[in-house]
Order: C-alpha cells, then sequence, then structure tokens
C-alpha cells in the first residue's frame, strides 16, 4: 500500500495502516531529525514525533500535506528538546499548545469559529484560501494579485491574530525567556 493510501487508511482508524505509516515514515523522520536536533536528541525526537503523528493523523486535512507536516512536528520536537537542555524558556507552541489542551474539542471548534469571526476581511481571505481551500502562497498571491513576500506577511498576521484569540496575547518576555 502506498504512503498516501496508509495515511487515509490510518485517518479512519485503521490501527495496522497506522503502524505501517508509522515504520515506513520513520527513516525520513530519523534523517531530518540528525540534521537539526543535537545527536543525542534524535531518538527522542522521532519517537515523540511519531507519537504526536498517530494522535493527531485523524485531523491531516490533505494526505497530501503529510510530509511538511511530519518534519515539522519532528522539527518542533528538537527545538523543545534544545530548549530543555540549554534550560530556555518555554517557546510559543509549547505555551498555545498546554492552554489549547485543556479545551474540549467542542469548546476550541467554537473558539476558533469566533475567532475567524472576528479577523478583519482581508486577513480572513487568506487563512481561508490557505487552510481551507488549501491555495499554495503562489497560487494565493496570483488570486489576490500581490506579491508573494506581501501574502506571507499577511497570512503570518492573520495566523498571529487567531492565535492571540485563542490563547490571548503573548507578552515579550514570554517570548524570550
Amino acid at each position: 500500500m502506498q504512503q498516501e493510501g496508509l495515511i487515509l487508511a490510518a485517518q479512519s482508524g485503521d490501527t495496522v495502516a497506522l503502524n505501517r505509516l508509522l515504520l515506513v515514515c520513520r527513516t525520513d523522520a530519523r534523517r531530518y531529525a540528525r540534521r537539526h536536533c543535537a545527536a543525542s536528541d534524535v531518538d527522542d525526537a522521532v519517537q515523540e514525533a511519531l507519537l504526536i503523528l498517530s494522535r493527531k493523523v485523524k485531523g491531516l486535512k490533505a494526505a497530501a500535506a503529510f510530509s511538511g507536516w511530519l518534519l515539522t512536528i519532528v522539527r518542533r520536537e528538537c527545538q523543545r528538546l534544545s530548549r530543555k537542555i540549554f534550560g530556555q524558556g518555554v517557546s510559543i507552541e509549547d505555551l498555545a499548545d498546554a492552554q489549547l489542551a485543556t479545551r474540549s474539542d467542542e469548546g476550541l471548534h467554537l473558539d476558533l469559529i469566533a475567532a475567524l469571526e472576528s479577523l478583519p476581511a482581508h486577513y480572513l481571505e487568506v487563512i481561508l484560501l490557505r487552510d481551507f481551500a488549501e491555495l499554495t502562497i503562489l497560487e494565493m498571491a496570483q488570486k489576490l494579485g500581490m506579491q508573494v513576500p506581501a501574502v506571507k506577511s499577511r497570512l503570518h498576521r492573520a495566523r498571529e491574530l487567531v492565535r492571540e484569540y485563542m490563547i490571548g496575547p503573548i507578552s515579550q518576555t514570554s517570548k524570550h525567556d
């Protein structure tokens, strides 16, 4: 079974497919972790990333986004482990994850709808094009008649506004602790 088929089967609750998917993507996750983690953290980062993947694979919207999603998870785990070793403060992602983990799925859903409704139209448009219509940044730029850097900037700001709505503003001191 090809990777896309494994992803779809794992999303539908097939535990055999999920186990095969974890085995298939372990090599890529390990290779990526070797480039982004301290040598002693590679195994821990891969294990944590695969655990996160197994818990959240059902929420993945497009099977084509799987590889990028997996590598993002591995990179974040490498960063988290690095901060832990060097005694750095908690990241924005860790704060957001901790706050959002305490909410029910229904509560998150309602808060996300409210956050999107609170956005100015030009920010809502880029979120909808990227995250719901799944357009690339280039496709968005063409559709909006904007330059790619402007689209990236607008999307980044829109996501910041949604995050602030969902978890509240992150103070500058917590960003650099």
